[in-house]
């Protein structure tokens, strides 16, 4: 088993697993998210981070998903370390635009813009939420229950600086590119493809990385362009 992990199958093993936990992350995270555009009042986006924030099963989850980010980004760059030690010395360049995708042949670049998004963004909302508290993150009482505004937290960071709007934009349609190549790539490596199935999963992969860079993106431009009432 150890073995198994060195090697570099090993690695892109594990690499994949965390890859689609990650994704299956991302599509609960967009959900969630699109309700602050559904409801004007906050209150039903304040009900799903209340509970997200309080279901004993998320709570056990977190770490586990803090876990994965990890495992997913030190062995993403662990790979491209060996794939370049692997290189010769001195090579010609290729030009490889024709066998493979752009995003595929960037995904360490385009991993460490996300990465860098991330960053920003678990200090923009998550650290407040969790840890520091904002002015903006007041109790209210929703439907008899009392839990923190949120959505006065996420809602005004983007009403009152455009600059965010577009910095969450970007970050949306990085992720849309990055996750294009590593939906089906996922599958790919873990031996669920086949000559028939692998199309279907590049499909698939194309359709879920457009929903997800359009539907983080929209929500910043919902703010930016005064849509709400």
């Amino acid at each position: 088993m150890s073995k198994f992990l060195t090697a570099s199958i090993g690695r892109k093993f594990i690499m994949s697993l965390s890859g689609l936990f990650l994704m299956v992350f991302i599509a609960v995270h967009l959900g969630l998210n699109l309700l602050l555009i559904f409801d004007d009042s906050g209150d039903l986006f304040n009900q799903g981070a209340h509970f997200m924030a309080t279901n004993p099963l998320i709570k056990v989850m977190e770490p586990i998903l803090g876990l994965g980010f990890i495992v997913h980004i030190l062995w993403s760059f662990t790979l491209e370390y060996q794939n370049w030690k692997a290189r010769p010395v001195k090579y010609a360049k290729k030009n490889m635009s024709g066998a493979s995708s752009w995003a595929s042949r960037n995904m360490l670049v385009l991993g460490a813009l996300v990465l860098v998004f991330l960053i920003i963004h678990i200090l923009d909302f998550f650290v407040k939420i969790k840890f520091t508290g904002d002015p903006s993150l007041t109790e209210v009482l929703v439907a008899g229950e009392h839990m923190e505004n949120t959505y006065a937290l996420v809602s005004g960071a983007f009403m009152s600086s455009t600059a965010l709007c577009v910095l969450y934009i970007l970050g949306g349609i990085l992720l849309g590119v990055h996750l294009s190549h590593g939906f089906w790539s996922s599958f790919q490596t873990l031996g669920l493809n086949n000559k028939y199935w692998l199309k279907r999963w590049q499909i698939v992969g194309q359709i879920y990385a457009v929903v997800v860079a359009l539907g983080f993106a929209i929500i910043p431009l919902y703010f930016m362009f005064g849509l709400y009432n």
